[in-house]
């Protein structure tokens, strides 16, 4: 979505060997533990997503403090997506871009309601934009980014519906916090047998600690991956090669479904393979 979005918008070069002119590339592969090196040349803007979507793998607020250091060193802008910090359990991780010093002068966040609180279809979301946050220009001058949004937010959208924004409100009660932290919970056990399943069976795989992906290594195609399981168990993955390059030999299981489901999945997938 990323890379499409920018690709729609028309701000990319030409398709050549599989990828676009104009685009920064930050391969995540197992040899770095899917965490992208910092890029030798200067950006303009990075797109960083944890925990990460498809790998499932999280950064240490060590990690990112190179990403926010770099960012403003470089006059770069950060938009991070921050979709899965609820399936955070591990207290050192960061749950937010802006838990790192500086981060507010370059970084944008913004975090869907869906997987958080099952708002899939409603449309619900927000975005983060510090009053703090800057961008420049070619000619180097710094723009307010805040009053920039806020313009480009009231032209062309009129809300989210009152009863959504109720539902959303409810999510930060007590209550609501609650039923996320279960809910969470829930699909955390799901990822865990999914992931302790997938080991035993030999296979090298990524995520599903504090992530609700669990991102594995077929060490074949990610389609012949796809076709094999769908054909002998009638389980659905995700390619990873529908990811870009790097997720060619890869696939994704997800931990949304029920436990009793999970279970009779990962039961026909050990008899298959």
């Amino acid at each position: 979505m990323y890379l499409d979005s920018n690709v729609m918008a028309g701000r990319t070069g030409d398709y050549h060997n599989g990828r676009y002119r104009g685009i920064t590339y930050l391969d995540s592969t197992m040899e770095n533990n899917f965490l992208p090196k910092i890029p030798d040349e200067r950006v303009e803007l990075i797109y960083l997503c944890f925990p990460n979507n498809p790998t499932g793998v999280t950064i240490s607020k060590d990690g990112l403090k190179k990403w926010v250091d770099y960012a403003r060193e470089n006059k770069a802008v950060i938009l991070y997506d921050a979709a899965y910090e609820a399936f955070i359990r591990d207290e050192k991780l960061p749950r937010s871009i802006y838990e790192i010093e500086g981060a507010k002068e370059v970084a944008i966040e913004f975090r869907s309601f869906s997987k958080t609180a099952g708002f899939t279809g409603t449309r619900c979301a927000f975005t983060v934009v510090p009053k703090e946050c800057v961008a420049y220009d070619v000619h180097g001058n710094a723009h307010d980014l805040h009053s920039i949004w806020n313009r480009r937010h009231c032209t062309k959208f009129n809300g989210v519906s009152y009863p959504v924004q109720r539902a959303a409100e409810a999510v930060y009660s007590d209550q609501g916090k609650l039923q996320v932290k279960k809910l969470t919970d829930y699909y955390l056990k799901n990822a865990a047998l999914i992931k302790d399943e997938i080991k035993s069976l030999g296979f090298p795989c990524a995520g599903g600690d504090n992530s609700p992906y669990i991102w594995i290594f077929g060490n074949r195609d990610s389609w012949d991956f796809f076709d094999m399981l769908l054909e002998k168990t009638g389980v659905v993955c995700t390619p990873g090669a529908g990811f870009g390059r790097c997720g060619e030999g890869f696939i994704r299981l997800s931990a949304f479904n029920s436990y009793e489901n999970v279970q009779k999945a990962m039961g026909k997938i050990k008899k298959a393979i």
